[in-house]
């Protein structure tokens, strides 16, 4: 961070934004690599009109008018939640989905026992299974009479006439996005770039999304569900960036608009809507991108990323400097067979509510939102929080909340927590919030050690980077509890996932599916495997890969998705460069055991059972044009804190005199000693006692754990 000046005149701006539920974040960054933040109020009727006030307040921060923006912006990367909230509040459009004679249940079927999405593991009785909310209603889906067979040779010929039919239906039903999944499309795609063609001539204003197109891989209901679901949202997307590109063009933007998507970087405007399901995640994705850039810089291989925000908790990994990635994410109770940016979320947050049940501390997952929000917000709010007894208990400063932006009201915080938490449990009113937080510390902790354990890894080979409002505040203790020795805070902690989008480069996915493997008791794979016709399936990818995304400054890499016969676990391999030769196949078995015994224990691997090799992708990168910051020294001398405040801590189980930071006190950098409180306009960071923190010279903070605080 800098402190804001005038910019030149002609000076260029780069800004990435991401809108959230309670505030739209935008960073604005300089041509000298000068970072500077703003944050507004999400205004959920119109949420393009939040994206651009942020970016007002961002450039007022250095100077700049409003009909001085668009001259100088060249670049705008934006995250949203848009997807995801309109797919979880069923909030898309009215979709027809056309689909082959005889499959007209894949919706509702799943995969069987897949209708349990969403219950956990202890419900197991038939009378609590439920179908999610159908995104594509029964009296949506019409049935078409055509078929192709698993070799791709078509055993039944498309019935256009009864196609015609079934868009004319849909049409005057009110559908204003078409589906369109039949049975062995990506091994023979005629069928449906056949009704793609018929539903233009029918109904040009409909969008459309072919399965064969999107997701050409095995896997009918995955195939379905994801191409529903990006028909579903197709045109909201579309809608949506059309109205922020134009806000933008009206300030006179005349630059590069890209839309952050969940697989690992950002899309051009115009191809975002036909990959409307892409962006699912695509807040939490930038945020775990921007955390692997800053890990790559300091030389940390392994990071677990941790957002806590308002309303939730959310944790990704960074394993070799690569986020992880899964390949068949659970959204609403439905399935998306893209590539996405593993994270997962539990309901711990700021605004986490707490309660007593039958003598017991609860907290979470319920949330008390932006409003009514936390009682010590004054907006109503009567419930405590996580926020609630931050305040409480000394580490949130009611008087500098955002910077001193917004004030709160700490009797109300008593008030609600001594009435919900300490009266009940027969608690002082300190001991009971400092409960609050603890229950609120250990969630986030397990959930540290669960993501990393289960993915094969021990969370004490990881470092955490914790942002978000709240991340920071609690990141000395959750981190603490999963024995994690070091906590690294960015200088962008509280707008991290709109840095992620500005800083990200741009990013497709392209897959097929290939049906191949090694039999049951094999000496060598290539034996039984085609190299020629892998490396055929590559180059058609490639030439896809090109087409959308040219070839200047493309790099790309290749990934066979492996598993052994008749098992579940699949893993993506990376191919070295080059041709496919037998003498790759052959070493792709050997890299994919040893990948799959390192991941679920030595001795796992069944090798003898035969290996299958199921997909193939390509992925393509497209660096994009970002500032870099100036290399700055980081001193190594103790810095003099403005004040202090006495501050309760789980550690000494008492209030402790601790030492305060401002922004104007992090100047050049320097060591911290624990305890302290280091407030930013966006966060409060926390050292715990016995740790000790470096702030260098960006403002990046790490905190460091002595083994004898785990």
């Amino acid at each position: 961070m800098s402190t804001p000046t005038q910019p030149a005149p002609g000076a260029a701006f780069y800004v990435g934004s991401d809108i959230g539920g309670t505030f739209t974040d935008t960073v604005l960054l300089t041509e000298d690599g000068e970072v500077h933040m703003a944050k507004s109020p999400t205004t959920k009727e119109e949420l393009t009109r939040g994206a651009i006030s942020a970016l007002e307040l961002a450039a007022g921060a250095i100077g700049v008018e409003r009909e001085q923006i668009g001259d100088g912006l060249v670049y705008y990367a934006h995250g949203t939640t848009q997807a995801t909230n309109a797919f979880i509040e069923r909030k898309g459009v009215r979709t027809g989905l056309l689909c082959t004679r005889g499959f007209r249940d894949v919706l509702r079927s799943q995969r069987s026992t897949a209708s349990w999405a969403g219950l956990g593991h202890t419900a197991r009785h038939y009378s609590q299974r439920t179908l999610p909310q159908p995104i594509v209603p029964l009296d949506q889906i019409r049935e078409i009479e055509e078929r192709v067979d698993y070799k791709g040779s078509v055993v039944v010929p498309l019935n256009e006439e009864q196609l015609r039919t079934a868009v004319r239906e849909l049409v005057a039903d009110g559908c204003e996005a078409i589906a369109i999944t039949f049975l062995w499309a990506f091994r023979n795609d005629l069928h449906e770039r056949r009704a793609v063609e018929i539903v233009a001539e029918e109904a040009p204003h409909v969008f459309v999304s072919a399965a064969s197109q999107l997701l050409p891989i095995l896997g009918e209901y995955e195939r379905t569900s994801t191409t529903s679901i990006n028909a579903y949202l197709g045109p909201i997307i579309s809608r949506y960036v059309t109205n922020l590109e134009g806000e933008l063009r009206e300030s006179g933007f005349r630059g590069e608009l890209s839309i952050m998507e969940s697989g690992g970087g950002v899309l051009p405007a115009g191809d975002a809507a036909t990959q409307a399901a892409a962006m699912l995640t695509s807040g939490p994705a930038g945020g775990v991108l921007a955390s692997a850039a800053l890990a790559a810089e300091k030389g940390w291989p392994n990071v677990i990323t941790s957002d806590m925000g308002g309303t939730s908790f959310d944790v990704g990994l960074v394993v070799d400097g690569e986020p992880l990635l899964t390949r068949n994410a659970e959204v609403g109770r439905f399935h998306v067979a893209l590539p996405m940016i593993g994270v997962t979320a539990i309901g711990a947050g700021g605004g986490s509510i707490a309660q007593v049940n039958d003598g017991h501390l609860t907290v979470g997952p319920e949330s008390a939102g932006a409003r009514p929000g936390p009682a010590c917000y004054g907006r109503g709010g009567t419930r405590p929080t996580v926020t609630d007894a931050d305040v409480v208990l000394g580490i949130i400063d009611p008087e500098y909340f955002l910077g001193g932006n917004m004030g709160l009201d700490r009797a109300a915080a008593e008030r609600a927590i001594r009435e919900h938490v300490a009266e009940p449990l027969g608690l002082g009113l300190l001991e009971a919030a400092a409960g609050i937080r603890s229950v609120a510390d250990n969630h986030m902790a397990d959930l540290l050690r669960k993501v990393t354990l289960r993915a094969g890894y021990d969370p004490r080979d990881f470092v955490v980077f914790a942002y978000g409002g709240a991340g920071p505040t609690h990141a000395h203790r959750y981190a603490a509890e999963a024995g994690i020795r070091t906590v690294f805070v960015p200088a962008t902690a509280a707008v991290h996932s709109a840095y992620g989008a500005v800083t990200s480069d741009r990013h497709r996915t392209f897959t097929v599916a290939h049906h191949a493997q090694a039999p049951r008791g094999f000496a060598r794979a290539s034996e039984h495997v085609s190299a020629a016709e892998m490396e055929a399936a590559f180059a058609t990818l490639s030439a896809r890969c090109e087409a959308a995304m040219g070839t200047e400054q493309l790099s790309t890499r290749r990934y066979v998705g492996m598993r052994f016969r008749q098992q579940v676990h699949e893993l993506a391999i990376e191919l070295p460069a080059g041709e496919v030769t037998p003498a790759v196949v052959d070493q792709l078995v050997e890299d994919f055991t040893a990948r799959y015994e390192h991941i679920y224990g030595r001795g796992t691997a069944l090798r003898v059972a035969g290996v299958e090799f199921t997909i193939l992708r390509v992925d393509g990168h497209v660096p994009v044009t970002r500032p870099a910051p100036a290399p700055k020294a980081s001193s190594l001398d103790p810095l003099p804190p403005s004040g202090s405040r006495e501050i309760w801590f789980e550690e000494r189980g008492a209030l402790t005199p601790t030492a305060v930071y401002r922004p104007e006190d992090l100047a050049g950098g320097g060591t911290i000693a624990g305890p302290a409180a280091i407030e930013q306009a966006g966060t409060t960071v926390i050292v715990g006692p016995g740790q000790s923190a470096l702030v260098d010279g960006h403002g990046h903070i790490t905190i460091e754990i002595p083994q004898e605080d785990q």
